[in-house]
């Protein structure tokens, strides 16, 4: 065999070799693509739930009083002593100025307004103030408003004593309600996976889901999650609650 001849054989050979090579490489990605594509069919998905019962680390005490009557310059001067009594009432209940906002007078004057001649309001003039109370000592101002009862002894008219709390810590315990959410998410996917023979994965896909505020006690887990409760504002105590939505792959 001459020279030629055995150069074009061992070329053959090495073409012959990075075929096979080929073959082999272009049948490991093919099984690894399609094994890919059984495993994106093969996933759970689960919700975890994470609850904290904290307490408010804000009160908001919106106190209103009103007067009315015919001459406004009376009218006036009662409303000032009405504003001396109620903050004394709140420096006895231990409330500190700083913590004591002043609202602004408002006066309507019911002659400007049409009414029929046999519906007239009794009085021409409604003055109206409002001091709020702002602070983070809850139990101070839960325990003050069960007092207000001396205020209306003395002739003043209260209205709009609604009593709010309100919880701003949010953001301090959210990282751990998280984990503990996923954490959840994942128990419940490998009972799934038990019952299916299999075992779960990585991450598939994974929302954080959203947190809500409700009154405590509010009843049973919504796993739906959900806005602020209607009377959350009005509980001291209160629930904090996140859902998590986790898709897990699930292993043979």
């Amino acid at each position: 065999m001459n020279d030629a001849a055995r150069t074009n054989r061992g070329a053959m050979v090495i073409l012959g070799c990075f075929l096979a090579l080929g073959l082999i490489i272009g049948g490991w990605v093919l099984g690894a693509e399609i094994k890919a594509v059984r495993l994106a069919d093969r996933y759970v998905s689960v919700r975890g739930l994470a609850e904290r019962t904290v307490k408010s680390d804000l009160a908001i005490w919106p106190i209103s009083y009103t007067e009315t009557g015919d001459d406004l310059p009376s009218l006036y001067s009662k409303t000032e002593a009405d504003k001396k009594i109620i903050l004394q009432f709140l420096a006895k209940q231990s409330i500190q100025p700083p913590e004591i906002e002043m609202g602004t007078v408002t006066v309507t004057d019911n002659q400007a307004n049409f009414f029929p001649v046999n519906r007239r309001p009794l009085y021409r003039y409604f003055v109206q103030q409002q001091i709020t109370v702002r602070t983070s000592r809850v139990d101070e101002v839960a325990a003050a408003a069960q007092k207000t009862i001396g205020l209306l002894q003395q002739g003043i008219v209260l209205r709009n004593m609604g009593l709010m709390y309100k919880f701003n810590g949010l953001n301090s315990i959210k990282p751990d309600m998280i984990t503990e959410a996923t954490r959840n998410a994942r128990a419940a996917a490998q009972r799934f996976a038990m019952d299916s023979g299999s075992s779960v994965g990585t991450i598939r896909q994974a929302t954080q889901g959203y947190f809500s505020i409700l009154p405590a006690n509010s009843g049973a887990a919504d796993a739906e999650g959900g806005g602020y409760g209607g009377d959350a504002d009005s509980s001291m105590m209160k629930t904090v609650r996140v859902v998590t939505d986790v898709q897990y792959y699930l292993d043979k």
